[in-house]
């Protein structure tokens, strides 16, 4: 059960009252992660200008799901697991390969690299070897793609812990 109220821009006050009127204005509504974050202007912000940067990332779209999911199939918010596997399915990703990604692996060796990287990114970033950055680069990893994976990381952090504390969960269909 959610923890906090959804806000509209109508409810919500100064800066997220600015906020959620113009992602209103501009696709006619929010869900309500991003409705709830607006709690928060801060964090409300942060989300945002995140979100927005990382859709620059270098790093391919299917990759960045299949990271986001292993790292959601951790981090525990259902919420972001089920947006993240729905997400993959639009994008063309087989089952065996979504499942794979909550494992924390993948069939392709440098997808698995990757996605291990996101891990330990998420779970004990001193972890990380210099032979460890070389072999993501021998696979065709740009220093920027490497990069970016800290970016989805965060992003993955932000919103799953933000659910979580929210108590925000998926909607039972049925």
């Amino acid at each position: 059960m959610a923890r906090f109220e959804p806000l509209t821009p109508e409810t919500a006050a100064g800066a997220s009252r600015e906020l959620l009127g113009d992602l209103v204005e501009r696709h006619g509504t929010v869900g309500d992660m991003v409705a709830t974050m607006a709690h928060s202007p801060s964090v409300l912000g942060g989300y945002l200008g995140l979100s927005k940067a990382m859709r620059r990332a270098k790093l391919d779209r299917t990759t960045s799901e299949l990271i986001s999911i292993a790292v959601q199939e951790q981090q525990g918010c259902g919420l972001c697991l089920a947006s993240h596997i729905e997400a993959a399915r639009l994008l063309g990703v087989a089952d065996y390969e979504i499942e794979l990604a909550q494992l924390g692996t993948a069939t392709r060796p440098e997808v698995a690299a990757i996605i291990t990287l996101g891990l330990q990114i998420y779970r004990e970033p001193a972890s990380i070897s210099d032979e460890q950055v070389d072999e993501l680069r021998r696979y065709g990893y740009s220093d920027r793609a490497i990069a970016d994976v800290v970016g989805v990381v965060s992003l993955n952090i932000l919103t799953g812990a933000f659910n979580l504390v929210a108590g925000l969960t998926p909607v039972q269909e049925g």
